[in-house]
């Protein structure tokens, strides 16, 4: 496996050849990086999440048209999918996967991980939600239901995670870090203050 070192030459050769040969101009590859590293990720669904804990308008919102109150917020789908917000609550947990691919709502959460990716997590996720959810450290209740939600190239999930107990007083600099990506596929919860 190559270093981190060898990683960063072999990116940096590749970006000159491709401006070399006229392929893409540098400004293009700016904009690339900085969308990856600053205007797209888990910390932009968890600034929703914590904004939907807050304010219950915004809930209201986010879960009767999630693509609006996203975009209300300044995140747009980088691929033009529809987004759907699914509530967790004590009686309903919710799972995300996407059994075909690997769709993922980029400007929310972020590039998949690549367990999202693979073909176990894809069919078990289908097939046995609660193995999945138990080897993540995550147990349901018995009497909760557990619904999975299949994403696609329209449409894809996002999970409105239990808002951790005791909470109530935190401000959204101190919610912020209890939102994981994990969470938001539904393979976790919140973590706890």
């Amino acid at each position: 496996m190559a270093s981190d070192k060898e990683l960063d030459l072999r990116v940096r050769a590749l970006e000159s050849l491709l401006i070399e040969k006229g392929l893409v101009e540098e400004p293009a590859i700016e904009e690339i990086i900085d969308l990856f590293e600053n205007r797209m990720g888990p910390h932009n669904g968890a600034k929703v999440i914590v904004r939907a804990w807050n304010d219950t308008a915004f809930k209201s919102r986010l879960l009767d048209n999630a693509s609006d109150a996203i975009v209300e917020m300044g995140y747009e789908a980088v691929q033009g999918e529809d987004m759907v917000v699914v509530e967790n609550t004590p009686q309903v947990h919710n799972l995300v996967v996407c059994t075909l691919c690997s769709c993922f709502p980029w400007a929310t959460l972020g590039l998949p991980p690549v367990w999202y990716k693979s073909a176990p997590y894809r069919a078990r996720a289908a097939s046995d939600p609660r193995g999945v959810l138990e080897e993540f450290g995550t147990v349901v209740d018995e009497d909760a239901e557990v619904r999975v939600w299949d994403s696609n190239a329209e449409l894809r999930y996002m999970v409105l995670p239990e808002r951790p107990q005791g909470t109530e007083g935190l401000t959204e600099d101190q919610l912020m870090p209890l939102v994981t990506r994990d969470s938001m596929i539904g393979v976790t919860r919140a973590l706890n203050p």
